[in-house]
Order: structure tokens, then C-alpha cells, then sequence
């Protein structure tokens, strides 16, 4: 596996646990933001076309 998909897989596992922390403690906004950002960082292990 190349390092630039490992860092990216780390980017987005880190948002997903950060985003179920924050939704437990009632902070919608970062919940919504924490997703928006690992959904954008999923883009980039998307298979070349």
C-alpha cells in the first residue's frame, strides 16, 4: 500500500472516531464539520478512472 493512501485512510478513520466523540458529547456542529472533512479526504481513495 503506497504512504500517500495509508495517510489518507488515517485522515479519514481519525474524522470518523473524532466525529462518534463529538456526536456522543452533543456538539452537533463539529460532528457535521468532523464529516465534511473525512468525506473530502474519502475523495482521494476513490479508484483512478
Amino acid at each position: 500500500m503506497p504512504l500517500a493512501r495509508a495517510s489518507w485512510i488515517t485522515v479519514v478513520a481519525a474524522c470518523a472516531i473524532a466525529a462518534i466523540l463529538f456526536a456522543i458529547s452533543g456538539y452537533t456542529g463539529y460532528t457535521i464539520t468532523l464529516c465534511a472533512v473525512g468525506l473530502a479526504a474519502a475523495v482521494n481513495l476513490l479508484p483512478e478512472p
